[in-house]
């Protein structure tokens, strides 16, 4: 199979120098991804009004709640039946069709040289359509971006693009599809620059801005011209005037939310380990998870009058942001706990959606509620419940996901008014920093990082490449010996995030071989082992000021994996300084991780 990287015809240098060319193609991704962001809505609503009532009909209004279901207590079925088809289509079609989509995309772009399988494009969105159209509590948003991202990549393999193309026209492709959903073509296109480019310049935005105003306009054609929802303007307004005491109240707001956040990150993945553990195939503990989710929803009924919770709920966000009819303290903490609940059994269970919606919805529920309680604590502050909401909606996104930019642009895009920017600022900053503080890692990063795969946080210029790895070393590692079981003593005292590099020793103190911290952390939980069987043995010694052009030369042409810093003798390595990694020297340089020669 010839590299991707360096096509065989030269219809890539072509692409580039054809500007009405490279105009049509870039174009037709933006079409295709609004046509699809239409086409996966139909589809949802096909899937929901087959199993929730038992008739054929593409309409379904999702700021409207769900009528009560015919089936009465067998309604609790349905989500395991869509689940049990979630199963099969993602054991038998698409593995990567599982889970929130994003992270694939990721780990395409960084580790497979932005390769995705043509496949994923429909079986992600029947999968994730019949997980959301039977009541699973997940959202549209990362299939359309996984969706929008692997047509971007086939077209970009078919037509054998550079590298520096392909990597741009997907998450050209990626940010048209989330444009597409919310109607918000700024709040897609700086999700493509924060989450996706691994390149940012001219001749990487413009492909990433057309494809999200093609992409909106098309959608808007098909769903019209209103957002995902409706922001009454009268409330906004009230924050035109803000107060100091109000702001203040704000800033203990994006602090909830950031851990709320961290809390539904960290959620979603340890449901996964427990469903992971539990006996049985695939079909088994997926069927389990919506089993419980259907149990859920039933009892929501019965109890309140609606489902409230099931599927991307936006019709209990829409009554929060209208306040019609008015919802007490007590529920919308409940509801915003239940969702998360939901949530992490549908994704941790196996399920196929994404994660913004849920975010949404528990955002929209912490600010709502927050902003009653204030007003019980001091009826003199002036907190305004919508207000609360969409900013809790901001924050929650951007806390989570790391688009901080996105989450305050989106939805100051779907109320259209300039007088919310100050509070949307400080909720989301606070509450990103919040999440940042306690940990880097994002409810995408932190599916890769339990992989091995790491990913940049940023991207930077080649200035960075002439740096010395000294400037970029990580000093935290223990020498262990070479035959020391698995987990050494000691390590067990680090958090999973602070995990150091293992350096291994002989009898005489020599070096012999290294484990990365990424191989602890995706190992953390095994047992059996020894700090061999994960230890890499391709690793050199270097000097402190070898620069990192250098050392990725050495990793290219010899597949060295590791490095070692300090004073390289005959007898070893002296006064050993810190380790690198591969990842960390793709990451220092801003560039796609890919793989050392020896690994490809």
């Amino acid at each position: 199979m010839p590299n991707a990287d360096r096509p065989q015809a030269t219809f890539g240098k072509f692409f580039s120098t054809n500007l009405l060319l490279r105009l049509l193609i870039i174009v037709f991704v933006g079409v295709v991804a609004g046509l699809g962001a239409v086409a996966f809505r139909k589809l949802i609503a096909f899937f929901h009004n087959l199993f929730f009532f038992g008739r054929l009909s593409f309409i379904y209004d999702t700021l409207e709640h769900t009528a009560t279901s015919p089936w009465g207590a067998w309604i609790i079925i349905v989500p395991v039946i869509g689940g049990l088809g979630v199963a099969w289509l993602v054991q038998n079609l698409a593995p990567e069709a599982k889970g929130h989509g994003v992270p694939e995309v990721m780990d395409a772009i960084y580790y497979h040289r932005g390769l995705m399988r043509p496949q994923v494009v429909l079986v992600k969105a029947v999968a994730s359509a019949l997980n959301i159209g039977t009541g699973g509590s997940v959202g549209r948003e990362g299939p359309i971006i996984q969706m929008g991202a692997a047509f971007a990549a086939n077209v970009s393999r078919w037509l054998r693009l550079d590298a520096w193309q392909r990597y741009a026209l997907i998450a050209a492709g990626a940010g048209g599809g989330i444009a597409a959903t919310f109607n918000t073509p700024i709040g897609g296109m700086l999700f493509a620059v924060e989450l996706m480019l691994v390149e940012i310049s001219a001749r990487t935005l413009v492909p990433v801005m057309i494809v999200s105003g093609v992409a909106t306009y098309v959608s808007r054609l098909f769903l019209g011209y209103h957002p995902s929802f409706i922001i009454p303007p009268l409330d906004i307004a009230a924050t035109g005037h803000i107060m100091l005491s109000a702001l203040i109240a704000y800033l203990v707001l994006g602090v909830f939310i950031g851990l709320a956040a961290l809390l539904f990150m960290r959620s979603i993945y340890w449901f996964e380990d427990r469903f992971d553990a539990i006996p049985g195939n695939y079909y088994i503990r997926h069927a389990l998870g919506m089993l419980f989710v259907g149990i859920t929803i039933y009892l929501m009924l019965r109890t309140t009058g609606h489902y409230y919770v099931e599927g991307v709920g936006y019709a209990t966000v829409q009554d929060v942001l209208t306040q019609q009819p008015p919802l007490a303290v007590g529920l919308l903490l409940a509801l915003a706990a239940i969702k998360l609940l939901l949530t992490s059994l549908t994704l941790g269970s196996g399920g196929s959606g994404g994660i913004f919606s849920p975010s949404l919805f528990i955002g929209a529920m912490f600010g709502a509620a927050f902003a009653l309680l204030a007003h019980i604590a001091d009826p003199g502050l002036d907190l305004n419940v919508t207000t609360a909401a969409a900013l809790g909606m901001a924050a929650m996104v951007g806390a989570g996901t790391g688009a901080a930019l996105t989450g305050a642009v989106m939805i100051f895009e779907m109320t259209g008014d300039y007088r919310i920017i100050v509070p949307l600022i400080v909720v989301v900053s606070i509450a990103y920093a919040t999440r940042r503080l306690i940990t880097s890692d994002t409810v995408y990063t932190l599916k890769l990082i339990r992989r091995g795969h790491d990913i940049p946080e940023s991207r930077q210029s080649n200035l960075y490449l002439n740096m010395p790895a000294s400037d970029v070393v990580r000093t935290d590692f223990m020498r262990v010996p070479a035959d020391a079981p698995w987990p050494p003593p000691g390590l067990r005292r680090f958090p999973l995030g602070g995990i150091p590099h293992l350096l291994l020793e002989d009898a005489e103190g020599h070096i012999t071989a290294v484990v990365p911290a990424t191989r602890i952390a995706s190992n953390w939980h095994k047992r059996g082992l020894s700090v061999r069987d994960l230890a890499v043995t391709t690793w050199q010694c270097v000097t402190p000021d070898t620069p990192i052009i250098d050392l990725l030369y050495r990793a290219r042409l010899d597949g060295v994996q590791v490095f070692v810093l300090g004073d390289c003798t005959s007898a070893g390595v002296q006064n050993v300084e810190g380790v690198l990694f591969w990842e960390s020297l793709t990451r220092a340089a801003g560039l796609p991780l890919g793989k050392p020669a020896a690994e490809r």
